[in-house]
């Protein structure tokens, strides 16, 4: 009995979660009576589609207009063509891409994760300790994930050569970052979910971190190098658009180190400027 008092509030959360968002979008008589679950997956789906339009259009709209040629050069502006392209991909696999939070939320509605409701719970000090080692797990796996989707060439050429096909800066942009094969773009979002199994971790943190990731992935496709040592920015993943065999990681750039796979920009604009010389 206790324990469902305790998942009680989960659901709590994830209703109030709906309630915000459809409640201000949608006429109620169109979710209400729908079930829980897919209350939660219409949720998801209208917060991650506004998300990635809201993100990628401010985005774009200060790299290329209000800085055109300060971050981006001119002649590497993607084209019109490139970006709608990029959208229409994202779009068609949106509706998949929710699912996985979602499933998320339900597992962690029926008790079967380490997920905890609220930071009191544990103390500000275990949070602190626990967050890290969620996002070590997310890293190793995502890593990993990547790589294999690259060195098994079945998945690459059924699944991920539909993100590299952009693999030139000219044709990199905010909205390339969405712009997978669905299944492609839930492998790689999975080690959020598998983590929560492993360590003890904040619902709401968990539910932001999935969200945070469609502005992430818009930042490393906009090929601006930040250079802020150890983020795994846009100078990186440019690279790996580039070479297909380097800078594998998410967040940062410490999995590629310890495995050899890390491609540096600044190295490879030395290299380019000999080569001009």
């Amino acid at each position: 009995m206790e324990g469902d008092k305790y998942l009680q509030e989960f659901l709590v959360d994830t209703s109030m979660f709906n309630s915000i968002v459809l409640g201000h979008l949608l006429p109620s008589n169109w979710w209400v009576t729908l079930p829980h679950f897919l209350q939660t997956w219409l949720r998801n789906y209208i917060a991650g589609t506004l998300l990635y339009f809201i993100s990628g259009f401010l985005w774009c709209f200060y790299i290329y207009y209000l800085k055109r040629n300060v971050y981006v050069p001119k002649d590497t502006i993607p084209s019109n063509r490139a970006m709608l392209l990029q959208i229409y991909v994202a779009m068609k696999a949106m509706p998949w891409y929710t699912l996985l939070p979602t499933v998320s939320e339900y597992m962690i509605e029926n008790g079967w994760t380490k997920c905890f409701s609220s930071i009191s719970e544990i103390g500000w000090f275990a949070y602190i300790i626990y967050f890290p080692i969620y996002l070590v797990i997310v890293e190793f796996g995502i890593y990993w994930m990547h790589r294999e989707l690259h060195d098994i060439k079945p998945l690459y050429k059924y699944l991920h050569a539909t993100h590299h096909i952009y693999n030139k800066q000219n044709t990199l942009s905010p909205f390339a970052g969405l712009a997978f094969h669905p299944v492609d773009g839930i492998l790689q979002a999975v080690p959020h979910v598998i983590a929560l199994f492993l360590v003890p971790t904040h619902f709401r943190s968990h539910v932001a971190l999935l969200f945070i990731e469609a502005i992430w992935t818009a930042n490393i496709h906009d090929c601006i190098h930040a250079n802020l040592w150890p983020v795994m920015g846009a100078g990186y993943h440019t690279i790996h658009h580039t070479t297909y065999k380097h800078n594998y990681g998410h967040y940062t750039i410490w999995m590629d180190w310890m495995l050899g796979t890390l491609r540096d920009p600044e190295d490879d604009s030395c290299q380019r400027a000999q080569k001009v010389q």
